[in-house]
C-alpha cells in the first residue's frame, strides 16, 4: 500500500474470535504500530480489519482512508445435499480422458440443486487422486449449468484416501465462495482497488498466498498458523535450543501447536459455571459480543473476569474500549458483584454437603476457575507431545495470545517445564507472524511404488517436473531465483497399512514439492544490552495460591536487554499482561523477539481406583469403557495378593473381559458370523501376566495366541494370522500403560497419595449426584405424563426389543423419584442363544452407564459414580449372562446396541438407532481385518435422526475405501442385525429402514446374504451393505397440498 510519499505501509491483521489484532510498519518510524479492537462491535463498525486500517491511516493523515461500504457475510450450513454418482475407475490410464457424454445423467440432479438455490459444489470420486478426468468432466458440466464454484478433491489434495479428500473438498466449497466474497469487498473499499495493493493471506500451513491463489480450505487454521510462524522464526535457535511448544490463548479458544494445531474452548471468553459441586470452564463462550461481565455489555462470567478479580488483568493498563462510546475501562465492580452471587451459591452447596466446610472467598473461587481453565489447556499440549513420544518437560513453552502470558507460569509448572518464552508482540503474534512468513506454492502428484533404487529414479523425475511448476508460480509473483527455496517430500507408508508401522516393504504414495518465496515483509531488530535496575511503574495487589501479594509492575518499553525481575511481577506489554508467579523470575533477551488399533482407533484407555472402579477415561469406544471396570475388578479378585510392581495383565475371555479382533478363530478378523462356541472366535484368555516383574512373557503369550483352546475340537481351530502384529500391539499397549503409571506417580509425588485418591472419590461423587438429579427429573416427567403414576414415589416402565432371530431383550426400569435411584431389571430376557450374539454381563453394564451419561445434561467424565444410584439385575443363563463357553463376538457389537436402544426407549429419550455395528471382516490365511460400518441414529424431541454415522456403543474410524480396494479381500464375513426387525420410532414417529446385505457377482447376479454370512469374494465382485436407519420421533408433518 503506497503512502503519500510513495513509501510502503505494511499491515499484518489477525481477526480472532474476540479481538482483531493489527500490526503496522510505518515509513519513518522505527517501532511498529499495534492496535487491538473488538472483532464484533456492530454499533461502532461493521468490519474490524477495515476499521483497524482506517484508524491507523487516519492518525497519519493520509488520503488512503478506505471507502467504507456495508459488507454482509451470512454463510449457510456446511452442506445441504449430496448426490451419489454411479462412477468407477478400476485402472488409471493417463492417455484416457473423461467421457463427457456420460455426464448427461447428472444434468437432472444438478438442475435440481440449482433450483433449490445451491450454487457451490464439492466433487469427490473414488481414486480421482490418480485419475482426475472424471472429476474434471463433472466440473465442466457443473460450470456450464451455472454453478458459481466447484471444488475438486483431486485438485485440492491429490493423494490416496477418499474420505479426507472429500472433507477437504466440502470445506473448500463451503468456505472459498465466502472468503472470495469477503476479500473482494475488503479490497474494493480502498480508493485505488487492488491495483497498487500487495495483499497476501496466511494459510493453515504457515505460508502466504496472494488473493488469486487463496482457497478456503487453506484458511481454516490460518490464525494459529501465524502464531506458529511468529514464535518459531523468532525464538527457536535464537533464544533457546530446546524444542518449542507454542501456546496461544485467545479470547475463547486456546491453541497448542507443535507439529499439529489443537484447539480447546478454554480461553478468556470461556463461560464459568458451578454444576453439581464442580467448577466448569467452557466449552460455551461468551464471545466478543456481549463478552464477559467486565466488558459492560451485559455478559456472563468468563475466564477474563476471574483474571480481573485476581489482579492478573490490570484495568489501568487495559484498553478503554468498552461501553456505548467505547471509552470506558473494564467494569471491576460489576464483575465482583457477579462473583459474590456465585460465591453464595457455592458456599451454600458446600454447607449442604459438610456443615463444617469453610466459606470460599471470591478470590479463592476465581482462582479455582483459573486452575480448571489451566488444566483444560494443558490437555491438548500433553496430547500433542506425549502421544508422539515426547516429554513436555524437555520443551520450552512459547506463550502468546492476548490472555496467554497471564497463565504461562501456571501452565509451565503443570507440564514440568522450566523455561517460558514470551514474545514482545505476544498479544498480536498471529498478526505479527504473518509478516515473518513466506509465500508458499505447493505441487503434488500420486505415485504408487515400493521404495527402492528404481522408484527413487522415477520419483526424482516427477520431482523435477514439480520443481519447475512451483518455481514458475513464484516467479509469476515477482520472486527472483535467489529468493526461491524448495523442499521435496515423499509420502511413505508401510505395506498393508495406511500408517507408518510394522516391518514391511515401504511404499511411496506421492511426491510433493514445496516452493518458498522469501518475502522479507518484516525485519528483525536486535536490542543492545543495558545496565542498572529495571524501573518499577507501581505496585498492585495480585492473588496467588497462598494469598494476596504486593506485586511490582513494569512496562516492557522501559525494560532493556539483560534486566532481571524476580517473581512475583507484572510486566505490561502493550496489548497483553505477563504474570510472573512468586517462584519464577524473568529476564529480557538480547534479541528483539522474545493396522486395526492404529487405523481404526479401536482401543480405549482408562484410569481406575483402588477398588477397580472407573475414575476417568480418554473418551473413545463406550462399549469398552463401561465394561473395563468389570474386567479390572475380576482380575483384582482373581490375582489377590499375587500382583507385583512391574506386572502387566492381559485378558480376553468374556467372563473376565472383552474380545479382540484378529486373534485366530474360524474366520479372518476373529468375528465369525456363525460361531457357536467361544473357541471358534479365537484366543480366550481369562488371566495371564503378559509382563511379570518387568519381564515380557513372549513365549507364554505366543502359545496362547497360536493355540486357541485346550480340548481336541478347539485345537483344530486356527490361531492368530498376524502374530507379529499382535505382539507389536501388545508391546505398544504395555508402553502406553507404563506412561500412564509414570504420570500417576508424578501426580502422587506432587500432591500426595491421600489427596489423589480423595479426588478420585470426588470425581465419582460428582457423577453420582449428576445422575441422581437426572433420574429425579426423568421420574417427574414420566409421572406428569401418566395420571396413574402421579401420586407414586416411583415410576416404572417396561420395554423390550427383538433380535432378528426372535430372541428378546426385556427391561423393567423402576425410578425412585425421591432418592434419584433406578433399578434396571432384565428378567424376561431370552436364554443363551445357539449363536454368537450372547453378551457378557459387563456389556450390559457398559450400555447402562453409557445411557446414563448421555442423559445427564452436564459435562461429567464417564466413571463408576454414574452407576452408584443404579442396580442392574441380569438373569444368569440369559443371552445377557451366558455360560463361559458361549460364543459372544456379536454381544459387544450387536447386542450392546440393542440394550442401549431398549434403555433409551424406556427413558423416552430418543427413538431406536440402527441397533447394530454392521461388522465386516475380510482376509485370507495370511491376514485378517475387521470393520464396523455406520448407520442411522434415532430422532429425539428436538433433533432429527442422522444417516451413515457411528452411534452409541462404537465410534471407531472406518478404513478409507481406497485403502480397502488396494488390499483385494478374499474371504468376507458380515455380522449384522436389524435385517428383520426395523428400528422403532417414538411418539408416533415412523420406524427406521431395515438393513440388507447383498453380493453382486461379476455376471450381475444380486444375491441376498441375510444378516450373518461368510462368502468368498472374487476380484470385480461387489459386496453391498445397506445399513439400518434410525427411528423417527413424533408424527410426520402432513404432505403439502396438491396443486
Amino acid at each position: 500500500m503506497g503512502s503519500a510519499k510513495g513509501e510502503k505501509l505494511r499491515f499484518c491483521i489477525d481477526r480472532g474470535g474476540t479481538f482483531t489484532d493489527v500490526y503496522a510498519e510505518i515509513p519513518g518510524h522505527s517501532d511498529g504500530r499495534v492496535l487491538k479492537l473488538l472483532s464484533v462491535d456492530p454499533s461502532n463498525y461493521d468490519d474490524a480489519p477495515i476499521e483497524g486500517i482506517r484508524r491507523i491511516l487516519e492518525e497519519l493523515g493520509t488520503s488512503l482512508v478506505p471507502n467504507l461500504r456495508p459488507l454482509r457475510n451470512e454463510p449457510s450450513n456446511l452442506y445441504e445435499e449430496a448426490i451419489e454418482v454411479d462412477e468407477r475407475v478400476e485402472l488409471a490410464l493417463e492417455e484416457e480422458k473423461g467421457d463427457e457424454e456420460k455426464c448427461g445423467s447428472f444434468v437432472k440432479g444438478f438442475l435440481g440443486l440449482l433450483e433449490k438455490g445451491i450454487s457451490c459444489l464439492a466433487v469427490v470420486l473414488m481414486h480421482s487422486y490418480t485419475y482426475p478426468y472424471h472429476e474434471m468432466a463433472v466440473e465442466k458440466l457443473a460450470v456450464s449449468l451455472g454453478f458459481r464454484h466447484v471444488s475438486l478433491s483431486s485438485a485440492l489434495t491429490p493423494m490416496v484416501r477418499v474420505v479426507p479428500r472429500g472433507l477437504t473438498a466440502s470445506v473448500d466449497a463451503y468456505l472459498t465462495p465466502v472468503v472470495k466474497e469477503y476479500l473482494s469487498g475488503f479490497i474494493s473499499r480502498f480508493d485505488e482497488g487492488i491495483a497498487k495493493l500487495n495483499v497476501l493471506f496466511m494459510q493453515s500451513d504457515g505460508g502466504l498466498a496472494p488473493e488469486s491463489r487463496f482457497s478456503g480450505h487453506n484458511a481454516v487454521l490460518s490464525g494459529p498458523a501465524g502464531g506458529v510462524v511468529g514464535y518459531s522464526q523468532t525464538l527457536f535457535g535464537l533464544e533457546t535450543e530446546k524444542p518449542l511448544i507454542g501456546f496461544d490463548m485467545g479470547g475463547y479458544i486456546n491453541r497448542s501447536p507443535q507439529l499439529d494445531i489443537n484447539t480447546v474452548a478454554a480461553g478468556g471468553g470461556s463461560k464459568l459455571k458451578f454444576v453439581f459441586g464442580a467448577f466448569r470452564v467452557g466449552p460455551e463462550s461468551v464471545g466478543a459480543h456481549p463478552g464477559p461481565v467486565c466488558y459492560r455489555k451485559g455478559g456472563e462470567l468468563a475466564v477474563t473476569d476471574a483474571n480481573l478479580i485476581l489482579g492478573y488483568v490490570v484495568p489501568d493498563y487495559f484498553p478503554a474500549i468498552f461501553g456505548p462510546k467505547e471509552d470506558q475501562p473494564l467494569d471491576v465492580k460489576a464483575t465482583r458483584k457477579e462473583f459474590e452471587k456465585l460465591a453464595e451459591q457455592i458456599n451454600s452447596y458446600r454447607k449442604s454437603q459438610d456443615s463444617s466446610a469453610k466459606d470460599m472467598t471470591v478470590e479463592e473461587i476465581a482462582l479455582g476457575f483459573v486452575n480448571v481453565s489451566n488444566e483444560t489447556m494443558c490437555r491438548p499440549i500433553r496430547q500433542l507431545t506425549e502421544m508422539k513420544g515426547h516429554e513436555t518437560r524437555n520443551h520450552a513453552l512459547a506463550c502468546f495470545g492476548g490472555a496467554g502470558p497471564q497463565h504461562a507460569c501456571a501452565i509451565a509448572r503443570s507440564l514440568g517445564m522450566m523455561e517460558v518464552l514470551i514474545h514482545r508482540f505476544c498479544g498480536i503474534l498471529s498478526a505479527y507472524g504473518m509478516g515473518l512468513a513466506n509465500v508458499v506454492e505447493e505441487a503434488q502428484v500420486p505415485y504408487a511404488a515400493v521404495y527402492g533404487s528404481e522408484s527413487v529414479v522415477e520419483a526424482s523425475r516427477r520431482e523435477a517436473i514439480l520443481l519447475n511448476q512451483v518455481k514458475q508460480k513464484l516467479q509469476e509473483q515477482g520472486f527472483g531465483e535467489e529468493n526461491i527455496k524448495t523442499e521435496t517430500y515423499l509420502n511413505l507408508r508401510y505395506e498393508v497399512t495406511d500408517t507408518a508401522i510394522m516391518n514391511r516393504n515401504i511404499l511411496v504414495c506421492d511426491v510433493r514439492v514445496r516452493g518458498i518465496g522469501v518475502a522479507n515483509i518484516l525485519k528483525p531488530q536486535t536490542l543492545e544490552p543495558v545496565s542498572g535496575s529495571p524501573k518499577i511503574e507501581g505496585h498492585y495487589k495480585v492473588f496467588f495460591g497462598n494469598g494476596w501479594h504486593d506485586t511490582p509492575l513494569f512496562k516492557l518499553e522501559n525494560l532493556g536487554c539483560g534486566h532481571v525481575m524476580p517473581g512475583p511481577a507484572i510486566i505490561m506489554n502493550g496489548s497483553s499482561t505477563v504474570i510472573v508467579e512468586p517462584k519464577y523470575g524473568t529476564n529480557i533477551a538480547a534479541d528483539f523477539y522474545l493396522t486395526n488399533i492404529k487405523e481404526r482407533l479401536d482401543f480405549s484407555c482408562a484410569l481406575f481406583g483402588p477398588d477397580g472402579g472407573l475414575v476417568a477415561n480418554a473418551p473413545h469406544v463406550p462399549v469398552h469403557l463401561g465394561a473395563m471396570s468389570s474386567t479390572v475388578r475380576w482380575q483384582l479378585k482373581y490375582w489377590g495378593v499375587n500382583l507385583n510392581e512391574g506386572d502387566v495383565l492381559v485378558t480376553n475371555h468374556p467372563c473376565a473381559g472383552g474380545h479382540h479382533a484378529e486373534i485366530g478363530g474360524v474366520t479372518p478378523g476373529s468375528m465369525p458370523p456363525f460361531s457357536k462356541s467361544i473357541w471358534e472366535e479365537g484366543a480366550a484368555i481369562k488371566a495371564f501376566k503378559l509382563v511379570e516383574k518387568g519381564i515380557f512373557q513372549e513365549e507364554g503369550i505366543i502359545k496362547l495366541l497360536k493355540f486357541t483352546g485346550a480340548d481336541e475340537y478347539s485345537q483344530k481351530i486356527p490361531g492368530t494370522r498376524r502374530l507379529q502384529d499382535n505382539l507389536s500391539d501388545l508391546r505398544a499397549q504395555v508402553a502406553a500403560n507404563q506412561r500412564g503409571i509414570t504420570l500417576i506417580k508424578e501426580l502422587i509425588e506432587q500432591y500426595g497419595l491421600e489427596t489423589v485418591q480423595s479426588y478420585m472419590t470426588y470425581v465419582q461423587l460428582n457423577a453420582e449426584e449428576a445422575v441422581r438429579e437426572m433420574l429425579k427429573s426423568v421420574a417427574a416427567r414420566i409421572s406428569a405424563e401418566s395420571t396413574e403414576l402421579g401420586k407414586r414415589n416411583s415410576a416404572m416402565i417396561e420395554e423390550e426389543d427383538c433380535m432378528d432371530d426372535g430372541s428378546f431383550i426385556h427391561l423393567k426400569l423402576t425410578i425412585d423419584s425421591n432418592k434419584g435411584e433406578a433399578d434396571f431389571d432384565f428378567s424376561g430376557t431370552s436364554p443363551e442363544v445357539y449363536g454368537n450374539w450372547n453378551a457378557p454381563e459387563a456389556v450390559t453394564a457398559a450400555a447402562v452407564i453409557y445411557c446414563l451419561r448421555c442423559l445427564v445434561d452436564v459435562d461429567i467424565p464417564l466413571n463408576q459414580g454414574c452407576l452408584v444410584p443404579v442396580k442392574i439385575h441380569v438373569p444368569t443363563g440369559s443371552l445377557l449372562s451366558p455360560s463361559d463357553k458361549a460364543a459372544v463376538v456379536g454381544g459387544n457389537v450387536l447386542t450392546s446396541q440393542r440394550v442401549t436402544d431398549v434403555a433409551l426407549i424406556a427413558f423416552q429419550a430418543c427413538a431406536c438407532s440402527q441397533g447394530c455395528m454392521n461388522n465386516l471382516t475380510f482376509g485370507d490365511n495370511t491376514f485378517g481385518y475387521y470393520e464396523t460400518i455406520g448407520g442411522g441414529s434415532g430422532a429425539g424431541p428436538t433433533w432429527d435422526g442422522t444417516s451413515g454415522v457411528q452411534c452409541h456403543m462404537t465410534n471407531t474410524r472406518m478404513t478409507d475405501p481406497e485403502i480397502f480396494e488396494q488390499r483385494r479381500p478374499v474371504v468376507v464375513s458380515i455380522l449384522s442385525e436389524r435385517r428383520v426387525h426395523a428400528p422403532r420410532g417414538l411418539k408416533g414417529g415412523a420406524n427406521g429402514a431395515r438393513g440388507a446385505n447383498y453380493l453382486i457377482t461379476k455376471d450381475k447376479r444380486r444375491i441376498y446374504l441375510g444378516g450373518k454370512n461368510t462368502v468368498e469374494v472374487q476380484a470385480g465382485e461387489i459386496l453391498k451393505i445397506l445399513t439400518p436407519g434410525g427411528g423417527g420421533w413424533g408424527s410426520p408433518p402432513p404432505p403439502p397440498p396438491s396443486l
